[in-house]
């Protein structure tokens, strides 16, 4: 017997729809023979890829063979490979050949990383669907608005709409952002900018030895090079340094470790200390043996975002600190000789129960006066349990847009939840970011209830969007003269910063190949249902299959929502008992449609049986 299995079509449901809440690829497939042999269900690839899952569903078709399989869809190319590398896997489990799995899962995770939102973004969606806060993603890479229309918020990584340009600007200069932060009394270490390697030296003398030397506007610890004491090692110092940065920084050296605090909004809400990198002689191994045998074979190290450890490697920096040590890569160590490979290493180790609620609030203060509203502050000290003044301690940099992996996947401790810390920021306990959603789906009238509650609007003063089968509208004067009903175009009005209101109308080819645009809503109407609407080509035939595309609107009505339903039409005045109405947001085990309890929170209009 011949085994295939073909995949005939697929569609993107990037909205709510008749199957779940969240987006879903639906695929139809045809699997031929293979419909006598049914075969066991096996993990999914996506999951094993680190993506979140949580939905599948397998459905019949008229045609003998051919069902539709809905996968939950977070980026739609990754889940058609994640479908057809699965398709493969089964057919060669069937046919007893082998399959590299670990391949496939590598190529599935490659294709996130590259076409997904990255950790910190991811993480802060996260939080605003904890919140119940809807986003949308709004280009390819990390630029999320979170809520609709005037309410809205945006985050690019771990900035957002509130993170001044000029905060930003001064915090890439690390000169300047000292001298601010020296204005206000704040611990900083002392030195000065220099423009050659003689001038380096010299500064280093001013500020009395060991130093550091590192880029004016660097990143990321590229270039910077700690506790060093001879001309030698200053000028050798100063010309990497100049490579990396469009200017150098010649400072005290502070004794101590390097950690890094999150500050969001008033509040420090993470910190991290730094990975100190060392490795023990064995009196047999080089020193790049010994990094990859001690350090690099730690599981916790990778060059993955699943990593909390990076690879350690021998760069400029660390090649400085073996000469320190009169040591070199090739170099064997005597056994039991401790070597120092880095002192500035991955902020892994989370230490936010340790920090001193005075360095906490020196922190939020150096924040503010560079004028950042989120920041990650790194300073140098010895004990972060006591005030820096006690210490020596220093801030050494004010960085916009920090990285947050390290707070939610440390090496050692818990993950913190900074993702949610800076939703909360932009949006108080009482705010969702939603403005109110009106939609509208039925096989008759729906378009000329959606103008009519558009134009009611517009008396009222609101500034209202509307899209429906006649067109675009902004408050009240028509954009575009041409059907509105498709997801794109619901999705113009909530991305919409002065729009105050948005009422949509959804025909039955959108909610079946589309999906709604919005989350929920606070108004759903349903104005009846017609055979005529039936999508054979999509096996949409009969009432009962209309019925279940047609509730999708009255599923995604808030809590505390209404339901407003067509009572001349027995089919809508079915759907009384799924919405989730008035402070009712009841699901079953799998929360997805029609697994809840009736809720009230809906209105007839017509004549009432």
């Amino acid at each position: 017997m011949q085994r295939n299995i073909e995949i005939l079509g697929v569609t993107s449901l990037r909205g709510p729809n008749m199957w779940t809440y969240g987006p879903v690829l639906e695929c139809l497939i045809d699997i031929g023979a293979l419909e006598d042999s049914p075969s066991d269900r096996i993990p999914g690839l996506q999951t094993l890829a680190g993506m979140p899952g949580g939905f599948g569903r397998t459905r019949e078709t008229p045609a003998r063979g051919v069902y539709k399989m809905v996968v939950t869809s977070w980026h739609d190319d990754v889940t058609l490979a994640a479908v057809e590398m699965a398709r493969d896997l089964v057919l060669a489990a069937m046919d007893g050949s082998s399959y590299d799995v670990a391949a496939a899962v590598a190529r599935v995770r490659r294709m996130s990383d590259s076409l997904c939102l990255g950790p910190s973004t991811a993480a802060i969606a996260a939080g605003a669907e904890e919140r119940k806060i809807p986003a949308i993603r709004l280009n390819d890479g990390n630029l999320v608005q979170l809520g609709y229309g005037s309410r809205q918020r945006r985050i690019w990584t771990a900035e957002t709409d509130r993170t001044s340009a000029i905060g930003e600007s001064i915090s890439r200069d690390k000169n300047l952002t000292k001298q601010l932060l020296e204005s206000c009394g704040m611990p900083v270490p002392q030195g000065r900018a220099v423009d050659s390697p003689e001038d380096a030296w010299d500064a280093a003398l001013e500020v009395g030895l060991p130093v550091v030397v590192k880029p004016q506007d660097g990143n990321h610890g590229r270039g910077v090079f700690l506790g060093l004491a001879t001309q030698a090692e200053i000028e050798k110092a100063y010309a990497v340094a100049q490579d990396e940065g469009s200017g150098v920084l010649v400072e005290q050296f502070i004794r101590g470790s390097e950690h890094r605090l999150l500050v969001v909004g008033d509040r420090m809400v993470a910190a991290s200390r730094g990975d100190i990198a060392y490795v023990t002689g064995d009196g047999r191994s080089t020193v790049e043996a010994l990094i990859e045998s001690q350090l690099n074979s730690d599981p916790r190290r990778g060059a993955t975002e699943d990593h909390p450890l990076n690879f350690v490697r021998i760069d400029a920096a660390a090649r400085l600190e073996l000469s320190h040590q009169g040591l070199e890569p090739h170099s064997v160590p005597s056994a039991g000789t401790r070597v120092l490979i880095q002192r500035n290493g991955n902020m892994a180790m989370d230490v936010t129960d340790e920090v001193h609620p005075d360095v906490a609030r020196t922190v939020v203060l150096a924040a503010r006066m560079v004028g950042l509203d989120i920041a990650g502050i790194d300073l140098v000290a010895e004990d972060i349990g006591r005030p820096l003044a006690e210490q020596n301690g220093a801030i050494v940099e004010v960085n916009a847009g920090p990285g947050l992996q390290f707070h939610l996947r440390p090496a050692n401790g818990p993950g913190r939840p900074v993702g949610r810390a800076i939703v909360d920021h932009l949006f108080p306990a009482e705010e969702d970011g939603r403005i109110p959603v009106v939609g509208v789906a039925g096989s008759r009238d729906a378009a000329t209830v959606t103008l009519l509650i558009g134009h009611l609007l517009d008396l009222d003063g609101v500034a209202a969007g509307l899209a429906c089968r006649e067109g675009l509208y902004l408050r009240g004067r028509r954009i575009e003269a041409s059907d509105a009903t498709g997801w794109g175009y619901g999705r113009k009005l909530l991305m919409n910063r002065f729009l105050d209101a948005a009422v949509i109308e959804s025909s039955a080819r959108t909610l079946a190949a589309e999906g709604l645009a919005y989350d929920r809503c606070q108004v759903g109407i349903v104005m009846g249902i017609d055979a005529g609407d039936a999508m054979p080509e999509r096996s949409i035939d009969t009432m009962e299959d209309l019925f279940k595309v047609f509730r999708t609107q009255i599923d995604v009505v808030l809590p505390g929502g209404t339901a407003v339903l067509n009572a001349d039409d027995p089919a809508a005045l079915e759907m009384a008992g799924l919405s989730d109405g008035r402070g009712r947001a009841d699901r079953g085990e799998s929360g997805q449609p029609g697994d809840r309890p009736s809720a009230r929170g809906w209105r007839m209009f017509g004549k009432c049986p």
